[in-house]
């Protein structure tokens, strides 16, 4: 009899060694090691007993194509998300933090197809079908016809949806809960999740549903689970917020079948998740036009232009280090900035901390928040207030010059959109520009600290002759 041999898997990251350790070497993680018998799993009976392979026929880069189908949800920011509805047989990976209504989201779309006249299936692993059936009672849509259960068998779930018309839309909450007969492990670790994952995936290949995988995030917000389960699949959604606001977003993180980096902004109300088309109105609601160190950034989301306000304060300080914090953007960026204004703009921001904020709870990622930030910290630095109608954005090089950025028509159109008179913005960016906005070409920084400060020392004179 063949000696059984086994691996001790990390439950963090996949990472394999040859015995049990306390600490995981990849990844830093404690307690996370696990023993997994090595040969087990989905393909393991076929590399024991291997065969002779079947010649397949090879195709050229030329000839027909068609642009997959959509099943369409009805709701416009999911479908947005997704790049316009969800295409048959491809498979979606939803992360998100415990609460945040990843749910909810998902029986809302359940009913809207349902009701549409599709077959839909909502499988949990984690909640009974009386829990699902009361959240469905309370966002009103218990009349629709979703079929539920609650169960963790991978082998007795693709039996069951096999019966019947092939359904549309498969949910399963979560893959984490999910177990196959093929892997000789407990379910949730590592070789459980990939072989779950991989059968469901197979099933979604061979029937043509759309699949949806709930997966559980860790505590630095990444999606549990071995890495490569996100490489199997066709696109991986967040669904992120606070919890001390109400909208939550959508965010796409790859997709196959349409555009990454694309948001959808939903609203957390009594009667479940409502659609916020707007949302640049949104982050700017309750924004104090009045005060020192806020400047509106027009930014791109995916193909959406969302304006928000970047507030700054910057405060002499008796510590000999200065304090630097940022929320909802990098701060490795905002040193960048502030090194750059030191040397080209003439600041002296060393003995002085310095807070940046993005209003909203939006993470604001792309170099273009460059000029924004600057503002901000420039206007708070010399008590200026910035234009109330004027927006901001431009990426900023270490010579202390302007640099265009992409999108640039589109984000002086939702600026326009939204009231806005005026733009800062590179000198190249005057293509596609609307009439109702004019464009201020800024292609140094040291030219905006100069308005700035002289805008704050007119004010201050005109306070002095007050006082």
């Amino acid at each position: 009899m063949a000696k059984v041999r086994s691996n001790f898997v990390c439950q963090n990251c996949g990472a394999i060694s040859q015995r049990w350790l306390g600490k995981c070497e990849a990844c830093n993680g404690w307690n996370c090691i696990v023993e997994e018998q090595v040969g087990s799993g989905i393909g393991a009976q076929a590399a024991r007993g291997a065969r002779k392979g079947r010649v397949f026929p090879l195709e050229g880069l030329t000839g027909e194509t068609k642009s997959p189908p959509r099943i369409v949800s009805g709701m416009g920011e999911l479908d947005r998300v997704t790049g316009g509805g969800f295409v048959p047989g491809s498979v979606i990976l939803l992360g998100g933090e415990p609460g945040i209504g990843k749910s909810t989201l998902l029986i809302q779309a359940c009913a809207i197809l349902a009701r549409k006249g599709h077959r839909v299936a909502y499988i949990s692993g984690e909640e009974a079908v009386a829990q699902v059936r009361l959240r469905a009672e309370r966002l009103g849509l218990a009349d629709a016809p979703v079929e539920l259960a609650a169960e963790t068998s991978v082998e007795d779930i693709v039996a069951t949806l096999q019966q019947g018309r092939p359904p549309a839309l498969v949910i399963i909450d979560s893959i984490q809960t999910m177990w196959t007969e093929a892997v000789e492990s407990t379910p949730g670790t590592v070789t459980q999740v990939r072989g779950a994952a991989q059968a469901l995936i197979r099933y979604a290949k061979t029937s043509g549903a759309a699949v949806i995988l709930v997966g559980h995030v860790t505590k630095d917000g990444q999606i549990a689970g071995p890495r490569v389960v996100e490489h199997m699949v066709d696109a991986v959604v967040s669904f992120e917020g606070d919890g001390g606001r109400h909208f939550r977003i959508l965010r796409s993180v790859k997709n196959r079948f349409g555009a990454t980096d694309e948001i959808g902004v939903f609203e957390m109300t009594g009667q479940g998740l409502s659609e916020v088309t707007n949302p640049s109105a949104l982050f700017l609601s309750g924004r104090d036009a009045s005060a020192p160190g806020a400047a509106v950034f027009a930014g791109m989301e995916g193909t959406r232009p969302v304006l928000v306000e970047v507030q700054a304060l910057v405060a002499p300080t008796a510590l000999g280090t200065p304090r630097r914090a940022v929320v909802g953007w990098d701060p490795a960026r905002l040193s960048m900035v502030i090194a750059v204004l030191e040397a080209h703009g003439g600041l002296k921001l060393g003995q002085h901390d310095i807070y940046l904020n993005v209003a909203g709870g939006l993470r604001v990622g792309e170099p273009a928040a460059d000029l924004a930030a600057a503002a901000a910290l420039v206007s708070s630095l010399t008590g200026a207030i910035l234009p109330a109608d004027t927006v901001y954005f431009g990426e900023m090089a270490l010579s202390g010059s302007v640099r265009p950025v992409v999108h640039a028509g589109l984000r002086l159109k939702e600026a326009a959109k939204l009231g806005f008179r005026a733009a800062v913005a590179p000198p190249t960016q005057k293509e596609g520009e609307p009439q109702a906005l004019a464009t201020q070409s800024c292609g140094h920084i040291s030219a905006l600290v100069a308005e700035i400060a002289a805008a704050g020392a007119q004010l201050r004179r005109a306070a002095g002759r007050g006082g």
